[in-house]
């Protein structure tokens, strides 16, 4: 499990799917009310408490992102409290834990990965490059390199190596190919790991 901060109410928790099985959760009970999960988000907020000082009292709004052969993606955004809801005395009517849990699931037909320094994209596509693939399309999209796969490309062993590869690399993104070609700057349309791998050396 692996947390991370995107702003002061929001924060990217990447579960694989070991996580889930260590707990004796199956990928379709994220969204449904059974203990387990109940039990994975009080640790999930346990952990993002002690990690990031985030603190998780207050209606949160959860978005559950199933990712092809690597896990899940939980983006967790804090919302405000309505005080008149609550009477306008103060803190103290607050409800101490409210987990007023929104939970939406997408599930994504797509791999994406984001890289902040182009020189290790530039290390993961030769890596990327030796018995695993030369494909992908390279984006540039708020200030981070991002490469897109599509699995039904891969057969299993390989989409497996490929995201072993990227997961050492980068960060696993939810952001869509859509999102990347309408709001991002499409770099390399094809063969992205070839091309990288044909203008730029690996860092010695």
């Amino acid at each position: 499990m692996r947390i991370e901060r995107l702003s002061q109410d929001k924060i990217r928790i990447f579960l694989t799917f070991d996580d889930l099985s260590e707990r004796g959760i199956q990928k379709e009970d994220m969204w449904q009310e059974v203990p387990k999960v109940h039990d994975l988000f009080t640790e999930m907020m346990d952990q993002a408490y002690s990690e990031l000082g985030f603190d998780a009292t207050g209606p949160l709004a959860v978005e559950v992102f199933a990712l092809p052969a690597q896990g899940m993606v939980v983006i967790v955004t804090r919302g405000k409290y309505d005080h008149h809801q609550y009477g306008a005395s103060g803190e103290e009517e607050l409800p101490e834990e409210i987990y007023e849990m929104e939970v939406t699931l997408e599930q994504s037909d797509s791999i994406v990965y984001a890289f902040r320094d182009f020189e290790v994209l530039v290390e993961a596509a030769h890596v990327l490059i030796g018995n695993i693939t030369s494909q992908g399309k390279l984006y540039s999209y708020n200030n981070k390199w991002y490469l897109y796969f599509d699995p039904k490309e891969f057969e299993e062993t390989a989409l497996s190596g490929l995201v072993g590869v990227l997961a050492e690399f980068g960060d696993s993104s939810p952001v869509t190919e859509a999102v990347l070609d309408e709001y991002g700057k499409t770099v390399m349309p094809e063969n992205a790991v070839q091309l990288l791998c044909t203008h730029f050396k690996r860092q010695e």
